[in-house]
């Protein structure tokens, strides 16, 4: 065991070399106000706590709270507030910026917070903020329902809803945010408040994607809807010369494709995975990742034509559990690896796009990273602009440059790829961006970007809800004066 004593950043300045002594009799009396561990550099579990999916984000905190309830939470906060320090908190730890750890703050670990409670009468379910994606999943679908979350299971609910969030189920039912019906939150001053469309509506629209600016929020409930057990999904596969001509089926796909149909398509190299010939192993692809969660006869009516583009080297679509879809794309985002990401919405797919995209993919300086194009068309645009802070209603896809490597040596050329290939593709923009998929050096121009028009009324409920800024280990938006 270390020794107790610590030193922390003070929140009000920006440079870490602003320093305040905690002695341990501080740290003593946090720990006896706790359920959960007070964990210091050197301590068993400290190291597993700080780290984070994306393995450029090497960070170390002077304190780890974890966290088991919401009382532990109250007084995390109240300790950071009484001694002035910098907090950061991590949910599922899956965000590209790595945005909850900094070096010499107090992280709140929020991971072993994960209970779900599912009322499939009212088609309601309760999660906690250390919840990822499976745990959520897991529970609905043992009565056949689901929230609209992402497609990476080991995300975390709480970054992603907060951010706004899409996945399979979005041209269907909308951002993930759209889907939230109430907010559990531990607030700048320690209060306990709940933010629904009656109580707080102020701070509830501003949690529908205005990220982690305004409290710490300790539980979600969503609106479920039928989707499941089984759905129709899996992936196709062709080489990379029959691209030009998926590549436009897609075009047709997103724009036209009924709401149940989601088909990402994305542009990589094969990995050498069992369910892929040997002899494509390491060579360029073009894929489509594809679910339906309609009516199965409908589905497979509907797949059909897709099936038989081109020449497909694999294809897994068949009917399978909407939990074994939700893990497809699992194994494409290691915790681990080295990650760098570029990404903008758009307002359609022109033919020159799809070409300048194959281009970079063609030129990729890893076999892990990839170009990919997400639909969104559909129930995002049935809400008014500002329904909530995340709009971006225009949208019809997301596509992400998402560079990924093993080591640390190979930063500069998986970086200086990905933002070459960024600056060719941007133009193609609707001019919004997604808050979530930002990186950590992109600052408050990129922000505005995500935010749009509902910049401003986010930087005045700051100022209601977080005058200091307490929470700024984020996208920050700071309070308006």
């Amino acid at each position: 065991m270390t020794n107790p004593a610590a030193t922390l950043p003070s929140r009000t300045s920006d440079a870490l070399s602003v320093q305040v002594a905690l002695d341990p009799s501080a740290i003593g009396a946090l720990r006896s106000r706790l359920r959960g561990p007070v964990l210091l550099p050197g301590d068993p579990g400290y190291d597993d706590a700080r780290s984070l999916w994306n393995a450029t984000i090497d960070r170390r905190p002077a304190l780890v709270i974890r966290c088991l309830g919401v009382a532990d939470v109250v007084a995390a906060v109240e300790f950071v507030g009484e001694h002035g320090l910098a907090l950061t908190i991590k949910g599922g730890g899956h965000n590209i910026s790595g945005l909850a750890v900094a070096d010499g703050a107090v992280m709140l670990d929020m991971s072993l917070m994960r209970g779900v409670r599912v009322d499939p009468a009212a088609r309601l379910a309760w999660a906690q903020v250390g919840c990822l994606l499976g745990d959520v999943d897991r529970e609905t679908q043992l009565h056949g329902l689901a929230a609209p979350l992402g497609f990476v299971s080991t995300t975390g609910i709480a970054g992603l809803t907060l951010g706004g969030g899409f996945g399979y189920l979005t041209r269907r039912f909308g951002w993930t945010c759209d889907s939230v019906v109430a907010f559990d939150v531990v607030t700048a001053d320690a209060r306990v408040v709940r933010a629904t469309e009656t109580e707080h509506p102020d701070l509830f629209w501003a949690l529908r994607g205005g990220g982690g600016n305004f409290g710490v929020v300790t539980g979600f409930t969503y609106r479920l809807a039928p989707v499941g057990p089984e759905i129709l999904g899996g992936a196709i596969v062709w080489r990379a010369d029959e691209a030009p001509r998926i590549l436009d089926a897609f075009r047709t796909l997103a724009e036209e494709a009924p709401p149940e149909l989601a088909v990402a398509a994305g542009l990589r190299k094969a990995p050498p995975v069992p369910w892929l010939p040997q002899e494509v192993h390491g060579q360029d692809i073009v894929a489509y990742f594809v679910c339906y969660t309609g009516p199965m006869g409908e589905g497979e009516r509907l797949l059909a034509p897709i099936k038989k583009l081109g020449r497909p080297v694999a294809d897994t679509v068949m009917r399978r559990t909407y939990l074994s879809q939700q893990c497809l794309l699992d194994a494409t985002q290691p915790k681990g690896r080295r990650y760098y990401w570029k990404s903008e919405f758009l307002p359609g797919h022109e033919r020159e796009l799809l070409d300048r995209a194959r281009w970079h993919a063609e030129r990729l300086a890893s076999p892990h990273s990839l170009v990919i194009f997400f639909p969104l068309h559909g129930a995002i645009d049935r809400l008014p602009p500002d329904h909530s802070p995340f709009g971006n209603r225009d949208a019809h896809s997301v596509f992400n440059i998402g560079a990924s490597w093993e080591r640390s040596e190979d930063d500069v050329p998986n970086i200086a790829w990905a933002r070459a290939a960024w600056d060719d593709l941007r133009r193609f923009s609707t001019g919004g961006t997604y808050v979530n998929f930002l990186n950590e050096e992109e600052g408050s121009d990129r922000i505005r970007a995500a935010y749009g028009p509902h910049y401003e009324r986010l930087a005045a409920l700051k100022a209601r809800w977080d005058p200091t800024n307490l929470f700024h280990h984020n996208k920050n938006i700071p309070p308006s004066r």
